[in-house]
């Protein structure tokens, strides 16, 4: 709000100086017959009080005329430096810069993840994403979170994200991912609707609060819609019933916040050679110490505790359970 209140103040002031120059133009050229450059030019060192000579002897009518123009332009040309030196001291000036560099920044990307909402949900987002060094853009709806978020070197923008112009601002054209996490269900579903008609290959993911919001965010195009509350009520209960493979799950999951436990493999990265071949002659344990725990087919089934005789398809994906050293070896092989 203090952004654009002040906006609107060196608009205006910009605004002034060119009426007042436009007026001195016009008034020199009508009322006294002066050509265009005389005109501009007694224009300047009028309002400008250098004091260079006229361009003839002034009448009456030109004398109460400079005047009034000289008056007009010291109110219109204080009006505009006080403007812009509040601008300055507002920090204004050097925010807007900030702003620009950052959209700089954004409009370089390519297959980057869009989080809009930078509340619980969104938070947990980011830090996941970050561990796994993924380029992140949040959208965020507040100026001064915006701000924080700018200081500890993120990139963020403020704006609704439920506005084709934000998400485009976002970089949505070259996004690989975009994750909505709005605390209300009616904008996260605009937010779908909105991403999904701007780039149909970006995978979206949403939050629901309700039941009866699920069905509705799978219709406008949501590729995965998640419901925290569901989850969290669901995750308690299995602690109760079984207790150790849970527990040996999160455990995964805690320490794949630094180190990834789990891997995914698309299959499409392997080295050619191993296309078409099964995952006995890929001998992933031997090499990397790694094991295959699961294969997701290109059409998108999976395969828990895949068979070694299970071919390795172009679009596949395998997932594999490592030790830290023994992901890293995966990758340094692979």
């Amino acid at each position: 709000m203090i952004n654009t209140v002040f906006q609107s103040r060196l608009y205006r002031a910009i605004i002034y100086s060119v009426l007042i120059v436009m007026v001195g133009v016009v008034g020199y050229m009508l009322l006294f017959d002066y050509s265009f450059i005389n005109a501009l030019y007694m224009t300047i060192i009028t309002i400008s009080t250098i004091g260079f000579g006229e361009v003839h002897p002034f009448g009456t009518g030109e004398k109460l005329f400079t005047i009034g123009l000289i008056i007009s332009s010291l109110f219109v040309f204080g009006y505009a430096v006080s403007s812009f030196s509040e601008y300055l001291i507002s920090g204004q000036f050097f925010h807007q810069l900030k702003i620009k560099k950052v959209q700089k920044k954004i409009e370089q990307l390519k297959g980057h993840t869009i989080v809009c909402g930078y509340g619980r949900n969104g938070k947990q987002a980011i830090s996941k994403l970050k561990n796994y060094k993924k380029q992140v853009v949040i959208v965020e709806k507040f100026d001064e979170i915006v701000r924080q978020l700018d200081e500890k070197g993120v990139l963020a923008i403020q704006g609704d994200a439920t506005l084709d112009e934000t998400l485009l601002r976002a970089g949505i054209m070259n996004a690989e991912n975009l994750i909505t996490a709005l605390p209300s269900d009616a904008d996260n579903l605009f937010v779908v609707l909105t991403a999904k008609q701007l780039n149909k290959n970006c995978k979206v993911i949403s939050r629901a609060s309700k039941e009866t919001s699920y069905s509705k965010l799978k219709i406008a195009g949501a590729d995965n819609v998640i419901m925290p509350d569901k989850l969290g009520g669901s995750h308690m209960a299995s602690l109760v019933v079984t207790p150790d493979v849970i527990e040996f799950v999160d455990r995964l999951t805690i320490e794949g916040e630094t180190t990834a436990n789990l891997e995914e493999v698309a299959i499409n990265d392997l080295p050619e050679k191993y296309i078409d071949k099964t995952i006995l002659d890929l001998d992933l344990r031997k090499k990397t110490g790694c094991t295959v725990i699961g294969y997701r087919t290109p059409n998108k089934d999976y395969i828990i505790n895949p068979e070694a005789s299970v071919k390795l398809e172009t679009g596949g994906n395998l997932i594999v359970l490592g030790r830290t050293e023994q992901i890293e070896t995966l990758r340094k092989v692979f």
